[in-house]
């Protein structure tokens, strides 16, 4: 069946989208899809229809694969799942990846790719670990977000609420997984999963 991690009982979404300045289009054959945008151009060799379909919703904004996902027969639905992962992976520097909660209060954070060899994972932070944000990391306002950078890293982070903006301002200080969750005023997997995006981004570092 296609992976349920996508959602959890507190109604998160992990959500998928293209750099807003990347354009999805046929070339003149109409056999390949091209991504067009200020890092280059890729081309998608006879994309499937399921590819295709994934790649013109992003364009517009986030999605859940899921949602793009749901045939009849189930074991067509995760060989279509691994076939968009893989096509995905493979422009992982064209993708976004939003992090949003079921409340209709918008996404919580993006982690927006910045480099051409952007690759992009969640990072699961050992409970005991002590972590704590890279020291040369910039937060500054950006529309309605913050912005975290940083010149070493291919990622930047958008935080659009301010639930992701607790985890951060207590990453100022050296601490763990397990006393985030102790402090922060969230539930634990959200605070786990804003932590996670963060440290895939490379946002934060280990302590000790």
């Amino acid at each position: 069946m296609i992976p349920a991690a996508e959602d959890s009982p507190l109604r998160l979404h992990h959500l998928w989208s293209l750099r807003e300045d990347t354009a999805v289009g046929w070339d003149e054959e109409g056999q390949a899809l091209v991504l067009s945008g200020p890092q280059g151009t890729e081309r998608i060799e006879a994309p499937t229809t399921v590819v295709a379909e994934a790649l013109h919703r992003m364009e517009l904004g986030p999605v859940r694969l899921a949602n793009l996902l749901q045939p009849k027969d189930e074991a067509a639905g995760q060989d279509s799942y691994m076939v968009v992962l893989s096509v995905l992976r493979a422009i992982s520097h064209l993708v976004i990846r939003t992090l949003a909660l079921e409340d209709l209060k918008g996404p919580v954070l993006s982690v927006v790719p910045a480099g051409r060899t952007a690759r992009f994972a969640l990072a699961r932070v050992p409970s005991q670990r002590r972590v704590r944000l890279r020291p040369n990391v910039t937060i500054t306002v950006q529309g309605n977000a913050f912005l975290l950078e940083c010149g070493a890293l291919e990622h930047r982070v958008q935080i659009h609420r301010p639930e992701a903006m607790w985890v951060v301002s207590l990453l100022a200080w050296p601490t763990t997984p397990d006393a985030l969750v102790e402090v922060a005023p969230l539930p634990a997997e959200l605070t786990l999963a804003i932590l996670g995006h963060l440290a895939g981004a490379g946002m934060t570092v280990a302590v000790g």
